[in-house]
Protein backbone atom coordinates (compact mmCIF):
# COMPACT_ATOMS: atom_id res chain seq x y z
CA UNK A 1 0.00 0.00 0.00
CA UNK A 2 1.37 3.52 -0.85
CA UNK A 3 -0.03 5.06 2.77
CA UNK A 4 2.07 2.25 4.38
CA UNK A 5 5.27 2.68 1.90
CA UNK A 6 5.24 6.51 2.90
CA UNK A 7 6.60 6.95 6.16
CA UNK A 8 9.36 4.40 5.48
CA UNK A 9 10.51 6.09 2.98
CA UNK A 10 10.52 9.16 4.65
CA UNK A 11 12.27 7.90 7.49
CA UNK A 12 14.63 6.27 5.40
CA UNK A 13 15.49 9.69 3.33
CA UNK A 14 15.88 11.56 6.69
CA UNK A 15 18.19 8.76 8.39
CA UNK A 16 21.40 9.85 6.77
CA UNK A 17 20.84 13.74 6.77
CA UNK A 18 20.64 13.42 10.36
CA UNK A 19 23.43 11.07 10.75
CA UNK A 20 25.65 13.22 8.87
CA UNK A 21 24.49 16.22 11.13
CA UNK A 22 25.58 14.58 14.39
CA UNK A 23 28.77 16.25 15.73
CA UNK A 24 32.12 13.68 15.26
CA UNK A 25 33.90 11.88 18.03
CA UNK A 26 36.77 14.29 17.53
CA UNK A 27 34.73 17.30 18.03
CA UNK A 28 32.96 16.11 21.41
CA UNK A 29 36.98 14.95 22.29
CA UNK A 30 37.75 18.76 21.26
CA UNK A 31 35.13 20.00 23.50
CA UNK A 32 36.21 17.59 26.47
CA UNK A 33 39.40 18.65 25.97
CA UNK A 34 38.38 22.57 26.80
CA UNK A 35 36.76 21.44 30.34
CA UNK A 36 40.47 19.47 31.30
CA UNK A 37 42.28 22.54 30.30
CA UNK A 38 39.86 24.80 32.76
CA UNK A 39 40.52 21.85 34.95
CA UNK A 40 44.36 21.77 35.27
CA UNK A 41 43.84 24.77 36.86
CA UNK A 42 43.27 22.68 39.73
CA UNK A 43 46.61 21.19 39.24
CA UNK A 44 48.36 24.38 39.19
CA UNK A 45 46.88 25.67 42.66
CA UNK A 46 48.17 22.60 44.28
CA UNK A 47 51.54 23.34 42.90
CA UNK A 48 51.41 26.64 43.79
CA UNK A 49 50.37 25.91 47.24
CA UNK A 50 53.40 23.70 47.29
CA UNK A 51 55.62 26.54 46.35
CA UNK A 52 53.90 28.80 49.78
CA UNK A 53 54.55 25.82 52.38
CA UNK A 54 58.41 26.28 51.01
CA UNK A 55 57.93 30.20 51.33
CA UNK A 56 59.06 30.77 47.70
CA UNK A 57 56.73 33.20 47.26
CA UNK A 58 57.83 34.54 43.75
CA UNK A 59 57.50 31.01 42.40
CA UNK A 60 54.03 30.89 44.00
CA UNK A 61 53.05 34.22 42.13
CA UNK A 62 54.61 32.80 38.81
CA UNK A 63 52.28 29.34 39.21
CA UNK A 64 49.26 31.57 40.24
CA UNK A 65 49.99 33.88 36.90
CA UNK A 66 50.07 30.41 35.00
CA UNK A 67 46.53 30.11 36.70
CA UNK A 68 45.44 33.55 34.99
CA UNK A 69 46.58 32.21 31.90
CA UNK A 70 44.44 29.45 31.83
CA UNK A 71 41.35 31.77 32.52
CA UNK A 72 41.91 33.97 30.25
CA UNK A 73 41.80 31.40 27.49
CA UNK A 74 39.28 28.55 28.36
CA UNK A 75 36.51 30.88 27.96
CA UNK A 76 37.06 31.94 24.21
CA UNK A 77 38.20 28.24 23.48
CA UNK A 78 34.88 26.62 25.15
CA UNK A 79 32.89 29.30 22.81
CA UNK A 80 34.55 28.68 19.63
CA UNK A 81 34.78 24.86 20.20
CA UNK A 82 30.94 24.99 21.11
CA UNK A 83 31.55 22.97 24.72
CA UNK A 84 28.21 23.78 26.16
CA UNK A 85 26.45 21.73 23.17
CA UNK A 86 28.71 19.39 22.83
CA UNK A 87 29.26 18.39 26.18
CA UNK A 88 26.28 19.05 27.97
CA UNK A 89 26.95 16.45 30.90
CA UNK A 90 30.26 18.58 32.42
CA UNK A 91 28.89 22.54 33.37
CA UNK A 92 32.12 25.00 32.61
CA UNK A 93 30.86 27.31 34.71
CA UNK A 94 30.67 25.00 37.51
CA UNK A 95 34.25 24.13 36.90
CA UNK A 96 35.40 27.27 36.23
CA UNK A 97 34.06 28.62 39.41
CA UNK A 98 35.91 25.74 41.69
CA UNK A 99 38.95 26.49 39.57
CA UNK A 100 38.36 30.17 40.13
CA UNK A 101 38.40 29.73 44.09
CA UNK A 102 41.47 28.04 44.18
CA UNK A 103 43.82 30.17 42.75
CA UNK A 104 42.14 33.53 43.02
CA UNK A 105 41.26 32.79 46.83
CA UNK A 106 42.63 29.76 48.84
CA UNK A 107 46.06 30.06 47.48
CA UNK A 108 46.26 33.43 48.27
CA UNK A 109 44.76 33.18 51.61
CA UNK A 110 46.97 30.40 52.55
CA UNK A 111 49.88 33.19 51.51
CA UNK A 112 48.18 36.15 53.04
CA UNK A 113 47.75 34.08 56.26
CA UNK A 114 51.43 32.48 56.60
CA UNK A 115 53.28 35.19 54.96
CA UNK A 116 54.30 36.35 58.33
CA UNK A 117 53.83 40.37 57.16
CA UNK A 118 50.40 40.72 59.06
CA UNK A 119 49.69 40.93 62.96
CA UNK A 120 51.15 37.45 64.10
CA UNK A 121 47.26 36.59 65.83
CA UNK A 122 45.42 38.32 62.51
CA UNK A 123 47.44 35.27 59.93
CA UNK A 124 44.63 33.02 60.67
CA UNK A 125 41.96 35.05 61.17
CA UNK A 126 42.09 36.74 57.99
CA UNK A 127 42.86 34.26 56.04
CA UNK A 128 39.20 32.56 57.27
CA UNK A 129 37.44 36.01 56.79
CA UNK A 130 38.84 35.88 53.24
CA UNK A 131 37.89 31.86 52.66
CA UNK A 132 34.49 32.34 53.90
CA UNK A 133 33.25 35.65 52.85
CA UNK A 134 35.28 34.84 49.19
CA UNK A 135 32.76 31.41 49.08
CA UNK A 136 29.66 33.69 49.90
CA UNK A 137 30.72 35.76 47.33
CA UNK A 138 31.16 33.09 44.77
CA UNK A 139 27.51 32.05 45.44
CA UNK A 140 25.94 35.60 44.95
CA UNK A 141 23.98 35.48 42.08
CA UNK A 142 24.19 39.92 41.88
CA UNK A 143 28.47 39.67 42.03
CA UNK A 144 27.97 41.82 38.67
CA UNK A 145 25.89 44.49 37.47
CA UNK A 146 24.52 44.71 34.10
CA UNK A 147 27.24 46.87 32.92
CA UNK A 148 29.59 44.53 34.20
CA UNK A 149 31.27 45.59 36.97
CA UNK A 150 31.56 43.73 40.22
CA UNK A 151 29.58 44.34 42.94
CA UNK A 152 32.12 45.08 46.32
CA UNK A 153 35.37 43.72 46.65
CA UNK A 154 35.66 40.92 43.58
CA UNK A 155 37.48 38.61 45.45
CA UNK A 156 40.74 39.61 43.85
CA UNK A 157 42.58 38.28 46.65
CA UNK A 158 45.94 36.68 44.19
CA UNK A 159 46.30 40.69 43.29
CA UNK A 160 45.79 41.58 47.36
CA UNK A 161 48.13 39.14 48.22
CA UNK A 162 50.75 40.04 45.04
CA UNK A 163 50.66 43.72 46.38
CA UNK A 164 50.81 42.91 49.81
CA UNK A 165 54.47 41.35 49.14
CA UNK A 166 54.94 44.02 46.80
CA UNK A 167 54.50 46.87 49.36
CA UNK A 168 55.30 44.91 52.88
CA UNK A 169 53.88 48.09 54.77
CA UNK A 170 54.18 46.99 58.71
CA UNK A 171 51.82 44.33 60.10
CA UNK A 172 49.43 47.04 61.42
CA UNK A 173 48.63 48.40 58.19
CA UNK A 174 48.90 45.80 55.99
CA UNK A 175 46.28 43.94 58.70
CA UNK A 176 43.91 46.74 58.59
CA UNK A 177 44.35 46.85 54.58
CA UNK A 178 43.34 43.34 54.27
CA UNK A 179 40.61 43.50 56.82
CA UNK A 180 39.43 46.53 55.06
CA UNK A 181 38.82 44.49 51.41
CA UNK A 182 37.03 41.82 53.47
CA UNK A 183 34.82 44.14 54.41
CA UNK A 184 34.47 45.55 50.57
CA UNK A 185 33.78 42.68 49.81
CA UNK A 186 29.94 43.33 50.13
CA UNK A 187 30.39 47.04 49.94
CA UNK A 188 27.68 48.65 47.69
CA UNK A 189 30.13 50.00 45.17
CA UNK A 190 31.06 49.04 42.02
CA UNK A 191 34.98 47.64 40.69
CA UNK A 192 35.97 47.38 37.07
CA UNK A 193 35.90 44.82 35.25
CA UNK A 194 38.67 45.68 32.84
CA UNK A 195 37.70 43.52 29.99
CA UNK A 196 34.26 43.38 30.17
CA UNK A 197 33.03 46.71 30.83
CA UNK A 198 32.39 48.55 27.33
CA UNK A 199 32.87 52.64 28.77
CA UNK A 200 36.93 53.16 28.24
CA UNK A 201 37.79 49.43 27.47
CA UNK A 202 40.60 50.30 25.33
CA UNK A 203 42.15 52.24 27.52
CA UNK A 204 41.66 49.73 29.99
CA UNK A 205 43.13 47.14 28.08
CA UNK A 206 46.37 49.06 27.57
CA UNK A 207 46.42 49.24 31.68
CA UNK A 208 45.93 45.90 32.18
CA UNK A 209 48.66 45.20 29.49
CA UNK A 210 51.33 47.30 31.15
CA UNK A 211 50.25 45.50 34.49
CA UNK A 212 50.63 42.52 33.42
CA UNK A 213 54.15 43.37 31.89
CA UNK A 214 55.09 45.04 35.46
CA UNK A 215 53.65 42.30 37.39
CA UNK A 216 55.71 39.65 35.12
CA UNK A 217 58.98 41.84 36.00
CA UNK A 218 58.68 42.04 39.03
CA UNK A 219 57.43 38.44 40.18
CA UNK A 220 61.04 37.65 37.85
CA UNK A 221 62.94 39.69 40.25
CA UNK A 222 61.69 38.65 43.50
CA UNK A 223 59.80 41.66 44.09
CA UNK A 224 63.06 43.87 44.27
CA UNK A 225 62.12 46.60 41.80
CA UNK A 226 62.29 49.90 41.47
CA UNK A 227 59.66 52.52 43.20
CA UNK A 228 58.51 53.93 39.70
CA UNK A 229 57.40 50.41 39.08
CA UNK A 230 55.68 49.90 42.41
CA UNK A 231 54.10 53.40 42.27
CA UNK A 232 52.72 52.12 38.45
CA UNK A 233 51.64 48.99 40.08
CA UNK A 234 50.14 51.00 42.73
CA UNK A 235 48.23 53.49 40.34
CA UNK A 236 46.75 50.93 37.95
CA UNK A 237 45.38 48.90 41.25
CA UNK A 238 43.79 51.93 42.69
CA UNK A 239 42.38 53.21 39.10
CA UNK A 240 40.26 49.82 39.07
CA UNK A 241 39.24 49.42 42.35
CA UNK A 242 37.93 53.13 42.41
CA UNK A 243 37.26 54.24 39.01
CA UNK A 244 33.65 53.56 38.52
CA UNK A 245 33.14 55.23 41.91
CA UNK A 246 35.03 58.03 41.33
CA UNK A 247 33.38 58.35 37.25
CA UNK A 248 29.90 58.30 39.56
CA UNK A 249 30.61 61.06 41.83
CA UNK A 250 31.51 63.43 39.23
CA UNK A 251 28.56 62.56 37.36
CA UNK A 252 29.64 60.22 34.42
CA UNK A 253 27.13 58.30 32.88
CA UNK A 254 27.57 54.32 33.14
CA UNK A 255 28.11 52.64 29.60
Amino acid sequence: MQTAGNPVNSVSCMTPADTSQQPSNASRAAAFGVHVFTALGAGIALIALLEAVREHWAAMFGWLGVALIIDAIDGPLARRLNVVALQPRWSGETLDLVVDFLTYVFVPAYAIAACRLLLPIAGPLIGVGIVVTSALYFADKRMKTDDNHFRGFPALWNAAAFYLFLLQPGPWLATLAMAALIVLTFAPIHVLHPVRVVRFRAFNLALIAIWAVLTIFTVAMDFNVSVSVRAALCAIGLYVIFADPVLRLLGVAKA
